[in-house]
This record gives structure tokens, sequence and C-alpha cells, in this order.
């Protein structure tokens, strides 16, 4: 008698389902890959804050990480909609949020100077974080944000910087657009500044929300017309918020 028999186990379960192909590739070559592109460019970027307080001369180098990261991971871009854009101009961008992989596939398809809003934790990250923090990014205490904030924000916008925001606040675990919060649209409210909703769609299967696999893919960037702010009171800033939803969960389903 077998010890599966003898303790009324069945054989199936002992059967394991061994890692596929993406998983290996993912933690033998990305994840090294990638730890070589952000200590390289983290340095470099941090380097640059020495002559370049604005943090220009540190977005180019986002640029590269991220151009970097997607290449590596076989992720094609595909964005329409830019010639919407004016280059001249800054902008509030608010996407949608399915993975983690959407910061770089922004950075590499937006030709602006973008800054990013995000939770403080990212502050912490070694070399990412220190790239976040010396190079005029918004790392925000959801807990306590505080003014500070809000003038953090006008500053880069009189710099002539574009600002980054993902209004879910958090990443999508079935693709769908959760609820836009109204705060993130507040600065630009109170700027006068376009909002340009940004439609990402198919990003969360190139590495899913709580999984350690990244798999290669195609990504579609969709850069809707600029949504004009001057003649929007602070008081609808909620009307607003669901009018920018309504238009970004259009193309991202």
């Amino acid at each position: 008698m077998t010890n599966a028999k003898r303790f009324g186990i069945q054989h199936s379960a002992f059967s394991i389902e061994m890692p596929g192909y993406d998983w290996w590739r993912t933690i033998f070559f990305l994840v090294p890959a990638i730890g070589v592109y952000t200590i390289v460019l983290g340095t470099v970027s941090l380097a640059s804050t020495l002559f370049d307080r604005s943090g220009d001369a540190g977005h180019r180098c986002a640029r590269a990480w991220s151009w970097l990261i997607l290449k590596t991971t076989g992720v094609r871009v595909q964005v329409s909609g830019l010639e919407r854009l004016d280059r001249s101009r800054s902008y509030v961008f608010a996407a949608n949020h399915q993975s983690i992989y959407d910061i770089p596939i922004v950075f590499a398809s937006l030709p602006f100077q973008l800054r990013i809003i995000a939770k403080d934790s990212l502050g912490k990250i070694p070399f990412l974080g220190w790239h976040l923090q010396r190079t005029g990014h918004v790392l925000v205490d959801r807990a306590s944000p505080g003014a500070g904030v809000v003038k953090k924000m006008a500053r880069l916008v009189a710099e002539g910087h574009s600002l980054i925001v993902f209004p879910e606040g958090t990443r999508s675990t079935d693709g769908s657009v959760g609820r836009f919060k109204g705060g993130s649209f507040l600065i630009a409210l109170e700027a006068g500044l376009p909002v340009v909703p940004i439609s990402i769609q198919g990003s969360r299967h190139v590495m899913f929300r709580g999984r350690l696999v990244v798999c290669p893919g195609t990504v579609t960037v969709t850069v809707h017309e600029p949504v004009e702010t001057a003649d929007v009171p602070r008081d609808a800033v909620r009307e607003f918020s669901a009018r920018i939803h309504d238009i970004v969960a259009s193309a991202a389903a």
C-alpha cells in the first residue's frame, strides 16, 4: 500500500502545477533587467539634479527607463490622438489604472514634461523613489495631503510641466474603470488647466494585479480631446470628474 493510500490522500493532491515560461522569464530575466535599468538611470537622474533642479533632465531619464522596460518586456504601445494636443501648453492628463506598467506606458507615450501625483510610499523605493523626490513629482500622504500639495502642483504648472493623475486611486482588478475622485481635478479647475482624458486598454494583461508574472502584449493608449476647465466652478468638481470618467471608460473597455 502506498503512503498516499495509507493516509487516505488522493494522488491528485500531490500534483503541482509547474510555473510557465512567462513566470521563469519574469523572475530570471525581466526583474534583474528592470533592476539594472532602475539603478543606472536612477543614478543618472539623481546626478542630473545637481545642475538641473527643474527635473527636466531627470524626466528624459524616466522616458528612457520606460522605453527600455517596454522594449525588454515585449510590450507594444499603439497611441492615437496626440494630434489633438498643443505641445506648448500644460495639461492635466487623467488616465485609468490597470497595471503598474501604466506609468512606463504613459511616460513613453506622451511627449511632454510629465510629473506624476502618487502615494508617498513610492518615495521609499530605492532609486525610483529618490528620482521621484528629486525631480519634482508630487508624493501625497493620503491620510493628510495638506495644502502644500496644491502649492507644489501650482509651481509645476508655472514651470510649464504637465501632470499625470490616476483618479481611481488604485489599480483595477477586472479592467473596469472605477469611480474617479474629484480631488484629482481641483488643481486643474483652480489653475484653469485643460484636462486630457487618457484611455489605457490592455495593460492589465501584461501584468495582472497581485501576480508576479509579466507577459508580452499590445496596449492601446487613446488621447481624447482636451476638456477646458476655465468655466467650471470649484463646487462642480464631482460632476466634472464623472464627465472625465465617462470619456476614459468609453475607450478603456
